[in-house]
């Protein structure tokens, strides 16, 4: 069974030109078939102020209202999406951009209005494999978007890292699956120093403790139900670390 590379990259790593360069480059050089999936909204709350649209946040989460949702549609589907495939082409790496929508690969539900309404926010229901293992086996690149379709053609906005963890985990059928989270740090830091491994009760204890906090949380807590259910490796690591064997912070059950 051939090895397969999920890898997720922030928003914040993409609105930097140099930053996404050097990831672009490092990423290109991983052997093997790999997917990544990319965040953008560092980019979509400042194209919105351009547009004269307020980001509405709560708990980090965006307020994804109907002007949002074609805002970010525009910005991840569009924008950042294209911009980066355009990178990998001129790296001679052939690249597809795709959201959820394309070739029905990720469909979702909207999100339950209680006890907050995130408006279009989607949970994704069902990974198809189908033309992404296609893709793949042909030596294809699939640029994912943050986006999913709820079937009723309607768009939702759909957590970058959600979307990694889930695509990871439904392609271990057909590869021995190997999902990254890509930031600006090393990896999950305690004190100032790189914490190498992690298994679940460290991780409760850093939790607890307050040492993992916010928008690491439900990236930690997707890696751990990724290895639950077949993902070979889980990985937290650096930009410029994405093609190093043994780097970051590595989940272990």
């Amino acid at each position: 069974m051939n090895s397969l590379n999920v890898i997720k990259i922030g928003g914040k790593v993409i609105d930097d030109e140099q930053k996404l360069d050097t990831f672009l480059k490092n990423f290109v050089s991983i052997e093997g078939p790999k997917i990544l999936v990319h965040g953008g909204g560092s980019i979509a709350s400042k194209m919105g102020e351009r547009l004269g649209i307020t980001p509405k946040m709560i708990e980090g989460r965006r307020i994804t209202n109907t002007e949002t949702l074609e805002l970010i549609t525009m910005v991840y589907g569009g924008l950042v999406n294209k911009k980066i495939v355009s990178r990998l082409q001129s790296l001679d790496v052939n690249a597809t951009g795709l959201s959820g929508a394309d070739l029905n690969i990720i469909s979702a539900k909207k999100r339950e209005p209680k006890p907050i309404d995130f408006g279009w926010v989607g949970e994704v229901s069902n990974v198809n494999t189908e033309w992404l293992t296609r893709f793949l086996k042909q030596g294809v690149i699939p640029v994912l978007a943050p986006l999913t379709h709820d079937s009723k053609g309607s768009m939702l906005n759909t957590n970058a890292d959600t979307i990694a963890s889930l695509v990871a985990t439904a392609l271990t059928t057909e590869f021995e699956t190997k999902l990254t989270f890509c930031f600006e740090q090393e990896g999950v830091m305690n004190k100032g120093k790189l914490i190498t491994e992690m298994n679940l009760l460290l991780y409760r204890h850093l939790k607890d403790t307050g040492i993992v906090t916010n928008g690491m949380i439900p990236k930690i807590d997707l890696g751990f139900s990724a290895l639950k259910s077949g993902v070979q490796k889980v990985s937290v690591r650096s930009f410029e670390a994405v093609s190093q064997s043994i780097s970051g912070t590595n989940l272990i059950s």
